[in-house]
């Protein structure tokens, strides 16, 4: 399988997939859009995986390459590729699909309960998912479900956590995060760090270990299920 990614700040990379895209020996590639590199044609990957970032997918006067990247996202998907999109990539992803992206009520920072809705067993994406599990967050932003889409998880601070469209997946929250991920955004983006109802503080999200071993599991089945999608078609 072909692997590229979209990644846009230094400080949050591919963490985990890119762990198991090691140990399954797969090949990958990436774009870091901070320092203006080329993006791929779709024809050079099997699955486009769109990491997160601090920046909304509405300032294009101030990020301008995420034009160039919403109309690759649409590319990929004519083309029938793989899209992974991760809180800002699943924000992206919902908005080239005809999903609004706004201001949610709360911003969810920390770890968060998510809840798979009824839909969420018949998903090709989260196939063999628990009905709850505990996930990572770092978002302001919510995006609304893209026509035809369906919802997949909900948390009590945000409505839509993940939808599916045909090859379009959107996860809000962050499985592939490890402790470095993690402590990269509390040194990064700290001043998000108010007080807040879904807010925690960095010595709640870290050391987690049971967490970040359940959230491995988690990816890996993603990962595997995604696989699944890629040679479904």
């Amino acid at each position: 399988m072909r692997l590229h990614y979209l990644q846009h700040v230094p400080f949050e990379d591919l963490a985990n997939i890119g762990v198991w895209a090691k140990d399954y020996d797969h090949e990958v590639s990436g774009t870091q859009l901070f320092i203006g590199q080329d993006l791929p044609d779709p024809s050079d990957f099997d699955l486009l995986v769109i990491l997160g970032g601090p920046m909304n997918i509405y300032e294009d006067d101030k990020y301008p390459w995420l034009a160039d990247e919403k109309r690759l996202i649409a590319r990929s998907l004519a083309a029938n590729k793989v899209v992974l999109g991760l809180c800002l990539g699943a924000q992206l992803t919902a908005d080239v699909l005809g999903g609004k992206v706004t201001r949610n009520q709360y911003k969810e920072i920390g770890w968060h309960k998510i809840l798979l809705t009824p839909e969420a067993p018949w998903s090709r994406a989260i196939r063999g998912f628990p009905d709850k599990f505990v996930t990572f967050e770092w978002h302001g932003d919510t995006f609304e479900l893209p026509p035809g889409a369906v919802r997949l998880g909900v948390s009590k601070a945000c409505a839509n956590q993940a939808f599916e469209l045909g090859q379009a997946v959107g996860l809000q929250f962050h499985l592939e995060y490890s402790a470095e991920s993690i402590q990269n955004l509390i040194d990064n983006c700290g001043d998000e760090l108010v007080d807040g109802r879904f807010i925690q503080k960095p010595e709640e999200m870290l050391p987690q270990e049971w967490n970040l071993k359940e959230n491995g599991a988690l990816l890996e089945l993603l990962m595997r299920n995604i696989e699944g999608m890629i040679v479904q078609g």
